[in-house]
C-alpha cells in the first residue's frame, strides 16, 4: 500500500446538521475549537437550550445532534439571539482572517517559519477527551495561545477512542471511576482524505509488520492539530488498539506508540506538506521524531553525526517530569527488538544506538525517552524555576564537564490560557 497525497480540501466538515439557513453557521463554528475560549459564542448554544447544553457536557457537535428542532426554529425570530449571533460570527471571521496577530507584527521576517509541536496528549476541552491532566492541559492552552498570538504552530498526537479514564465522586464521597468509548461523530475532527476521496494515511515500521494510521484533523482557532488513529481495518487487531487508550502500562505498547508519534509523526507532517523550521518535544514520548528527522538526512547522503547537529540545533524539548521514575524508559532487549532494522539505517552499530538514551540503573541500564530528548535538542526548558534546578541536578551527569549550574537546562514557568 502506498502513502496518498495531500487533500485538496482539509476543511470540510463531516457531519451534516439540520439548521435552519440563518443560523446554518453554527456547524462551521462547533467544528472550531474557538468557541471554547469565547464565552459569547458558548452563550449561542446556552440560549437555544441550557438544560441540553449543560446534559451534553458543553458538546457542541452532540448538541445540534439531538437539540429539539423547535428550539432551532424559535432563534430565527429572537432578534436578541440573532444579534449576537451575528456578533459572534463577526469576530469569528475577523479573529480568522486578521492580518496584523502579534507574531506577523512582531517577527515578519519570519512568518514563512513553521513550528511543530508533538505531544502525547491534549487538554482542549472535556468535549475531546485526548488527555488526562496537566500535561494535556498545558498542550491544550499552548495550541490556544499560539492561536491567539498567530503562531504559525501545528500540532501532532493521538485520538483516543477509550481515552484515559472518567472519575467522578458518588453521593456518599466514594471516588467512581469508569471507561468511557468516544463516538467520532460527536467530536470536531475532519477526516483527511486524498484527490479520489481515499483516507489519507502514514504507516510505521514494527517488528515484523506496518502499522497504519489515519489522519484527523481538529481547528483550533487558527492553527491545526493532527491526531493518527491506528483502528483500521489494513491493521491487525492488536495494532488496531495502538490509539485506543492513554498511558498503557503495556511496555510493547507503549515503545509502539512512541514510535508511531514520533516517527509517524513526522511523516504525517511531510504528506501534509509540512516543513517545519522548530520541532517541540512536549516531554519525552514523541523523542523517537528526531531518529525520523536524522534518517531524512541521511538518505539524502548527510552522515550520521553531520544529521545529528543539524537536527538537534532547531529540535525543543519541554521536560516536566520531576522524578527519575516517571520519565518514559525500556528495557534494552526492546530496544534490541524495535530498533534492529533501524540503526543499520543511521549507520550505527548496535552499541552506538542505544548509546543514544542509556541510562545505568540499579537494576541495569535501560533506554530513557528524556535522554534521547536531551542529546537531540539544543533547547531545553524545564517549567518552573525551581523544576529547573531539579532538572539540572538529575540530569547533569549528561555533561560530566559541566557543573550543575552549567547544565543546558533553562526554565520557562508554566501559564495558563485565558478566555477571549
Amino acid at each position: 500500500m502506498k502513502e496518498r497525497k495531500m487533500i485538496k480540501n482539509r476543511y470540510k466538515i463531516p457531519v451534516s446538521f439540520s439548521l435552519p439557513r440563518r443560523i446554518q453557521r453554527l456547524s462551521e463554528l462547533s467544528f472550531n475549537m474557538w468557541w471554547s475560549w469565547n464565552q459569547d459564542a458558548q452563550q449561542l448554544f446556552r440560549l437555544i437550550d441550557k438544560p441540553l447544553w449543560d446534559k451534553l457536557s458543553h458538546n457542541p457537535i452532540a448538541f445540534l445532534q439531538q437539540v429539539d428542532r423547535s428550539f432551532l426554529d424559535k432563534t430565527i425570530n429572537d432578534l436578541y439571539f440573532l444579534d449576537r449571533y451575528d456578533a459572534v460570527l463577526k469576530k469569528f471571521d475577523q479573529y480568522l482572517e486578521a492580518k496584523n496577530t502579534w507574531f506577523k507584527v512582531a517577527y515578519p521576517q519570519l512568518n514563512q517559519e513553521q513550528i511543530a509541536y508533538f505531544s502525547f496528549e491534549f487538554g482542549l476541552h472535556e468535549s475531546l477527551p485526548v488527555y488526562a491532566g496537566g500535561l494535556g492541559i498545558l498542550a491544550g492552552d499552548h495550541l490556544k495561545t499560539a492561536s491567539d498570538l498567530g503562531l504559525p504552530l501545528v500540532a501532532v498526537g493521538f485520538i483516543y477512542k477509550n481515552g484515559y479514564f472518567m472519575q467522578s465522586i458518588t453521593e456518599d464521597g466514594w471516588q467512581e471511576t469508569r471507561n468511557f468509548y468516544l463516538n467520532y461523530s460527536e467530536v470536531p475532527i475532519i477526516p483527511l482524505t486524498d484527490e479520489i476521496g481515499k483516507p489519507l494515511m502514514i504507516s510505521v515500521e514494527l517488528p515484523g509488520r506496518s502499522v497504519w494510521a489515519r489522519i484527523w484533523q481538529v481547528n483550533v482557532g487558527r492553527g491545526f492539530l493532527y491526531l493518527l488513529d491506528t483502528d483500521l481495518d489494513e491493521n491487525e487487531p492488536n495494532d488496531r488498539q495502538l490509539t485506543s487508550r492513554l498511558y498503557s502500562n503495556d511496555l510493547e505498547i507503549r515503545i509502539s506508540q512512541e514510535i508511531l508519534l514520533g516517527m509517524g509523526g513526522v511523516r504525517a507532517l511531510r504528506l501534509l506538506g509540512y516543513k517545519p523550521t522548530v520541532w517541540h518535544m512536549n516531554e519525552g514520548h514523541s523523542a523517537f521524531l528526531a531518529l525520523e528527522r536524522i534518517l531524512e538526512l541521511i538518505e539524502k547522503g548527510t552522515s550520521f553525526e553531520e544529521a545529528a547537529e543539524i537536527v538537534k540545533k532547531n529540535n525543543v524539548f519541554t521536560t516536566h517530569t520531576p522524578v527519575p521514575a516517571g520519565n518514559d524508559q525500556f528495557p534494552i532487549w526492546l530496544i534490541d527488538k524495535y530498533f534492529s532494522q533501524i540503526w543499520p539505517k543511521l549507520n550505527l552499530s548496535r552499541d552506538q544506538f542505544v548509546e543514544l538514551g542509556k541510562q545505568a540503573q540499579t537494576w541495569g541500564e535501560t533506554f530513557v525517552m528524556p535522554v534521547l530528548a536531551l542529546k537531540l535538542s539544543e533547547h531545553i526548558n524545564a517549567v518552573s524555576e525551581l523544576h529547573g534546578n531539579v532538572s539540572r541536578k538529575m540530569w547533569n551527569w549528561l555533561w560530566p564537564a559541566r557543573n550543575e549550574d552549567q547544565a543546558p537546562i533553562t526554565h520557562i514557568t508554566n501559564g495558563i490560557h485565558t478566555s477571549s
